[in-house]
C-alpha cells in the first residue's frame, strides 16, 4: 500500500465504508508533506466467500476505472489494483475517493430519478476501444426463489418468460450494478440532497450488453427500495433522458422481467445492507412483497 504513496506520505486514518455486500470498503486518510490531507478508498475482498470472485471482479474493475478515464463519467480513478493479492493481504483495489454519498430515502425522489436516468444514458455512451467482455445473467429458471404468498401462476408465468431465448440487443458499455446504492450525490448544505450526481462507484461487473440489462437492474431496485411504480417509471425516465431500448414491447420486458427474478435471490443480502444505511423498515419480507408487486406488475403488462 505505502509503495503507491507520494514521497512523505502516510496514512492518519482509516474508516470502515458501509453499504458494500461483497467487498470490504475503508477510506484511507492520506497525511501529505504540506500538513494537508487527501482520501483514497481501499476495496478488499474478505470474505472467502467472495475471495474466488475477487480476481475477476478486480481486474474487470481495474479495466473499467481505466477506459472511464477522461469520458465524463465521474467514476474514481484507479490508484493501483492487486487481484491476486501478491502484495496485500486480501485482493484489493486502490482508488480515489469521490465526494458525496449515496441518498436511499423516498424525500426528492421525484429529483433523483432523472438523474439517475440521465447518469445512465451517459455510461451507455462511452464507447470503449476495446469491448469488456459480454454481460452474465443473473439467474436461471430453475434458480428464481419465489417469494413467501406470491401468485405462483404469475412467477410461473414470468419463469416462462426467461426460459426463452435473450432477444437479440444493440450491444453498449454496461455499469451491470447501477442503482442508488452505487451513486453518489452532492451534500452541500446549500443545494438539497440529490441535486447533482457527483460519483458513480463499483465497476466490478462492467460488461457489454443490451442498454435494457441495465435499465432493468436500476428498475427493480428503486421498485424494491420505494414501491413498485418507480420501478416502473425509471425506464420512461431513461427514455426521456434520450436512451434508446429494445423497440418491442416484449423484447423490453423479458429484461425487466429477468433482472426482477435475478433479485429473488438475494433479497435477505440487498435488505440487510439497506437497513445497515439507514431504511430500517425495509425487512426482508417488506422487500419480498415490494418485488412480488414489481412482477405481477411487469406480467400484468406482459399482458
Amino acid at each position: 500500500m505505502s509503495r503507491h504513496l507520494e514521497v512523505g506520505e502516510r496514512i492518519v486514518r482509516t474508516e470502515s465504508l458501509h453499504g458494500g455486500i461483497t467487498a470490504d470498503m475503508r477510506r484511507l486518510t492520506i497525511g501529505t508533506p504540506d500538513g494537508g490531507t487527501r482520501d483514497l478508498v481501499l476495496r478488499s475482498f474478505v470474505d472467502p466467500y467472495y475471495v474466488g470472485h475477487a480476481e475477476d471482479w478486480l481486474s474487470r474493475e481495474a479495466g473499467a476505472l481505466t477506459l472511464l478515464t477522461g469520458t465524463g463519467v465521474p467514476a474514481p480513478g484507479l490508484v493501483a489494483a492487486d487481484p491476486t493479492a501478491a502484495h496485500c493481504e486480501y485482493p484489493s483495489l486502490l482508488m480515489t475517493h469521490l465526494a458525496g454519498r449515496t441518498v436511499l430515502d423516498d424525500e426528492g425522489l421525484e429529483t433523483r430519478v432523472p438523474l439517475l436516468a440521465r447518469q445512465l444514458v451517459a455510461i451507455h455512451a462511452v464507447r470503449p476501444a476495446e469491448r469488456p467482455r459480454e454481460y452474465v445473467a443473473l439467474t436461471t429458471a430453475d434458480t428464481v426463489v419465489v417469494p413467501k404468498g406470491a401468485d405462483a401462476a404469475v412467477w410461473a408465468a414470468a419463469i416462462d418468460v426467461i426460459r426463452k431465448p435473450a432477444p437479440p440487443y444493440e450491444g453498449r458499455f454496461l455499469h451491470r450494478d447501477f442503482q442508488p446504492g452505487n451513486v453518489l450525490f452532492d451534500v452541500e448544505p446549500s443545494r438539497p440532497a440529490g441535486a447533482r450526481i457527483t460519483g458513480v462507484v463499483d465497476w466490478a461487473a462492467a460488461s457489454w450488453g443490451p442498454a435494457d440489462l441495465d435499465v432493468a437492474h436500476c428498475s427493480v431496485n428503486l421498485a424494491l427500495l420505494h414501491g413498485p411504480a418507480w420501478g416502473l417509471r425509471f425506464a420512461e425516465a431513461y427514455e426521456e433522458a434520450g436512451g434508446v431500448l429494445a423497440a418491442a414491447a416484449s423484447e423490453r420486458l423479458y429484461w425487466q422481467v429477468r433482472d426482477g427474478l435475478a433479485s429473488s435471490e438475494e433479497v435477505r443480502l440487498v435488505a440487510r445492507s439497506w437497513r445497515e444505511a439507514g431504511r430500517t423498515e425495509l425487512t426482508t419480507r417488506a422487500v419480498e412483497e415490494r418485488l412480488d408487486a414489481y412482477v405481477t406488475a411487469l406480467m400484468d403488462a406482459l399482458g
